[in-house]
């Protein structure tokens, strides 16, 4: 599976989870299929959904500022909602709100005009379609599926009503979305429910890139698609191959007006530089509220992250994944000619820096953001073993309010010595 080069060089996208769940503020789809509300209560928000102060253009400026590449946006969650003007059901924004219109063509043409990437995010299930609940897996690997909106009871299977949902909910939806808006990714979510074979996964991707050949798919597709993504928490082990990170904000991916745990910027910078220190992107989660507002708190977090991304911006682009841990203690970055290597330092380092196992030489150091040079000197090593130094590097006067990145240019491409450093 070859993966577009944009996706790999963006390193920050931003997930929007907007719908009508935003109206009461609970919990997307979840809140009908775990039993918090009944369906009905959940599906009058329909009646409240206005997208009165939605405004893209606002939201693509900005994503800009807080340096995303790409923006993808949940056109239709578990609870079968879609926000275009989906012609396979009647339950969608255009036709079922007071918004009454398509939501997902002004996002696409918003980000566009901003340079960013469109991704739209797409669930599986469908936990609102008749057609749905119609066949069983071979065996329920999340017990907890075994729920009226998702499964028929045992013996109740009708593998025709699951073949019409493939090929006038699942399929068709994906199409219109394919056909409509051109997405540059599409952002699959919900295959716990069903098999690889009940899915046609394989069909499927096969379909989506005869008809959008450069579409980059998630790796929601029961191993057809290009990347993983994990969620809530950097992986203690780089991924193999390409990743992204699922973050929120807050506490919550949706609207919730009672969820006032938001992270800091200082949080969030440490998040996005040891995701991208470990070679990922970071998928980070706002949730509009029902007018398509993005909550204060949020925007001020977005663009507190794009502050620090461009104030250390040779570090971020143009950048691969950093030193194995031991080396440094904290994430790092080299860049593409293997020349310079960027060390982050989450606490204002007080007297030194240090960098161990480092074979090249050093020709100078300095901070980014400020251009401060920096003095070093090497400390100990055995060379006629071959085992260097530790680097020791003098604290800057200036750190950066958040995580201060410090340059090293080297003699040469870099060498890593990963040794015990026994004589």
């Amino acid at each position: 599976m070859t993966m577009q080069p944009w996706f790999t060089e963006a390193k920050l996208g931003i997930l929007v989870h907007w719908g009508i769940y935003a109206v009461d503020g609970v919990a997307e789809s979840w809140s009908f299929f775990g039993g918090d509300l009944t369906r009905d209560a959940y599906m009058r928000q329909l009646d409240g959904f206005t997208a009165s102060g939605y405004r893209p253009d606002d939201w693509a400026l900005l994503f800009r500022r807080a340096e995303a590449k790409y923006a993808v946006l949940t056109a239709k969650h578990h609870d079968g909602v879609a926000l275009w003007d989906t012609r396979r059901t009647d339950l969608s924004t255009a036709a079922s709100t007071p918004a009454g219109r398509d939501l997902v063509g002004p996002f696409a043409d918003a980000m566009r005009r901003q340079g960013l990437h469109v991704g739209l995010y797409f669930s599986h299930c469908d936990w609102s379609h008749p057609d749905y609940p119609s066949i069983r897996p071979s065996s329920l690997h999340r017990p907890w599926v075994d729920n009226r909106y998702a499964m028929p009871a045992p013996g109740d299977e009708d593998p025709a009503r699951w073949e019409r949902y493939l090929e006038q909910v699942h399929r068709g939806q994906i199409h219109e979305l394919l056909h409509a808006y051109r997405p540059d990714l599409l952002w699959f979510d919900g295959a716990w429910e069903r098999d690889e074979r009940q899915w046609r996964m394989k069909e499927l991707r096969e379909e989506i890139l005869r008809l959008r050949p450069d579409t980059v798919l998630n790796g929601r597709m029961l191993g057809y698609g290009d990347y993983a993504t994990p969620e809530l928490g950097v992986p203690i082990v780089r991924p193999e191959g390409p990743w992204e990170l699922c973050y929120t904000i807050g506490d919550a991916w949706g609207y919730q007006p009672g969820d006032a745990h938001h992270k800091s910027v200082r949080e969030l910078v440490r998040v996005f530089a040891e995701t991208i220190g470990h070679g990922g992107n970071l998928l980070l989660n706002t949730g509009p509220m029902e007018d398509g507002t993005i909550p204060p708190e949020h925007a001020d977090r977005l663009a507190g992250l794009g502050g620090w991304i461009r104030r250390n911006r040779d570090a971020v682009h143009g950048t691969m994944a950093g030193l194995p841990y031991g080396h440094h203690y904290g994430p790092s970055l080299i860049s593409e000619d293997r020349r310079t290597l960027f060390l982050v330092c989450f606490d204002a380092p007080r007297f030194f820096t240090e960098l161990r196992g480092l074979r090249n030489a050093v020709l100078s150091v300095s901070v980014l953001g400020t251009g401060e040079e920096l003095g070093h000197r090497v400390v100990g090593g055995f060379p006629s073993r071959g085992v260097p130094g530790v680097v020791r590097i003098n604290a800057p006067v200036l750190c950066d309010p958040y995580a201060t990145v410090i340059a090293l240019e080297l003699d040469g491409e870099i060498e890593l010595y990963r040794g015990s450093g026994e004589g």
